[in-house]
């Protein structure tokens, strides 16, 4: 009598290079995570690097145009302190205010000059025969067509 062998389980019957052409489950979800991973880090990289320098550049200029706004308002600031000096002479005063506000002293007497009269002024005469009674299209059509 022989005995019979039962066969190996299903799982057995593979052969070695068969278990290693498919991935284990393992295998397929760590694929699966590296580009996860990928863009994950991607996006930690534009935080930390592309979105601060953007922040910094704008505040770059954003600083440069107070600082040229600044220099523009001392210059202003300086103007105006000599001004204020040259105010501080009671001549400087008075020549202002006999210029700009037409001032006297008491005791002085103002005039005021009037300009002249302009000459009347005549348009010429225009001959009764060269008067253009054409409505303006056909006048444009006519200075269109007599030009080519």
């Amino acid at each position: 009598m022989t005995r019979e062998v039962p066969p190996p389980p299903p799982s057995r019957l593979r052969s070695a290079r068969a278990e290693r052409a498919v991935p284990s489950r393992g295998r397929r979800v760590g694929r699966a995570l590296w580009p996860v991973l990928a863009t994950l880090a991607l996006v930690l990289v534009l935080f930390t690097a592309v979105f601060p320098t953007r922040t910094f550049l704008s505040q770059r200029a954003a600083t440069a145009s107070a600082q040229e706004q600044l220099s523009v308002l001392r210059e202003q600031s300086d103007a105006l302190e000599a001004r204020a000096e040259l105010l501080q002479d009671d001549e400087e005063v008075e020549r202002k205010a006999r210029e700009e506000y037409n001032l006297v002293m008491p005791g002085e007497e103002a005039y005021a000059m009037l300009p002249s009269a302009a000459p009347p002024t005549t348009a010429p005469a225009t001959p009764e025969g060269d008067a253009d009674d054409r409505n303006p299209l056909e006048r444009l059509w006519d200075g269109i067509t007599g030009i080519l």
